[in-house]
């Protein structure tokens, strides 16, 4: 439920001002906030990052009899959402389901906690949500007490080991959880009559990466596991609107992340000397940011080559 008039009327607003735009589009932009309709009653909403970063994309289908909404993102983002979904359909929003424990895709639960929805999430998560997630939550509620206020961190109710399947004879919708890759409780969802993934984190469109809670490792594995699904349209944790060619370009950049850093490790590179040498020029013709910027990224992976 939205907490008071002024959300209310802001609420409004987005309303008024939000069209769905065409699969086939012209790519949007980091400033801009578009809805997307992927298929019959599967809709993706990409999530302004620039000039000020207001959460994660998400998603949502509408089945027979409910709708299960993709990440919660933060509490605002979530409450817009909701009101999207309402002025689509009268149907309830029965699940929302969090692809990782990061609060720009999971802080908003309680929101749909407060309607009724149950939050759902690979078994993975589960330790990730009580410490990490819970910290981050509270971290989120000093630095934005207009936003958070007094709300309550909501954990996910329903955990899964490796897949959970939805699916009413026309809809279907699976959860999958293929090992550690952005976190250890990554999961996707998988719409195989549609050949829509959503990715979380797990495979982004641009300089979106955060390897802080990461295997590199075993993120490219991860992502071997994701080729293998037919997929035509890839809706990203951050970023536009992708393909399978995205997904390949993820594995790409942690592929020869690797390789490079280990070329430099070899030949006796300190940290800060390979934080000046690596070199993956493609990338910013990807991301539009100079892999040198991705410091964090350089270090993660430095310290996983050399443990």
């Amino acid at each position: 439920m939205l907490r008071n008039d002024n959300m209310k009327r802001a609420m409004l607003l987005t309303l008024a001002l939000f069209v769905v735009v065409p699969v086939n589009a012209s790519a949007a932009v980091p400033e801009e906030t578009k809805l997307y309709e992927l298929a019959a009653g599967v809709y993706f909403r990409k999530c302004q990052t620039k000039p000020e970063f207001l959460g994660c994309n998400q998603g949502w289908v509408i089945f027979k009899d409910f709708v299960l909404v993709i990440d919660a993102n933060f509490p605002n983002q979530a409450e817009e959402v909701v009101a999207l979904i309402r002025s689509q359909t009268d149907k309830p929003i029965k699940y929302i389901f969090d692809t990782h424990h990061h609060g720009d895709h999971a802080d908003g639960n309680i929101i749909y906690k407060e309607i009724g929805a149950v939050p759902i999430a690979s078994e993975r998560t589960k330790p990730l949500f009580q410490t990490l997630g819970l910290e981050g939550f509270e971290t989120s509620k000093k630095e934005k007490p207009d936003e958070y206020g007094d709300l309550a961190y909501k954990l996910p109710e329903i955990y899964f080991p490796r897949k959970m399947v939805f699916d009413d004879g026309e809809m279907r919708v699976e959860l999958l959880h293929f090992g550690h890759a952005h976190t250890g409780g990554d999961a996707v969802a998988w719409l195989p009559k549609q050949g829509i993934l959503f990715t979380g984190d797990c495979i982004v469109n641009g300089a979106f990466n955060f390897t802080g809670n990461s295997d590199t490792a075993s993120w490219i594995n991860v992502i071997d596991q994701i080729k293998k699904l037919p997929v035509k349209t890839l809706a990203p944790g951050h970023g536009e609107l992708g393909d399978m060619s995205t997904i390949k370009t993820q594995q790409r950049y942690f592929v020869e992340l690797r390789k490079e850093i280990a070329g430099f490790i070899r030949k006796g590179r300190t940290l800060e000397e390979i934080k000046m040498e690596v070199k993956l020029p493609w990338y910013k013709k990807w991301t539009g940011v100079d892999i040198l910027e991705r410091e964090e990224n350089i270090e993660h992976v430095y310290g996983e080559l050399t443990r």
